[in-house]
């Protein structure tokens, strides 16, 4: 059985893995920040609690950084 690719948008981008990295998996591959991010998918808060969950096919996903101004 062949497996299916798993495809996300992440910050407006397409990416397609073999198999479903977690979400923290798929900062580190995607070279973003696991700190001081927020992580949202389908324009719903996505805790740091969840982050070892696999992401799913067709996830909008975006991170968020904070940033200081005034």
């Amino acid at each position: 059985m062949t497996a299916i690719p798993v495809g996300v948008t992440v910050n407006g981008q397409d990416h397609e893995f073999a198999h479903a990295p977690t979400v923290r998996e798929l900062l580190e591959r995607l070279n973003l920040p696991c700190q001081g991010v927020a992580v949202a998918v389908d324009g719903a808060v996505f805790p740091k609690s969840s982050w070892d969950r696999p992401v799913e096919r067709g996830w909008e996903i975006e991170v968020l950084t904070a940033v200081q101004g005034g």
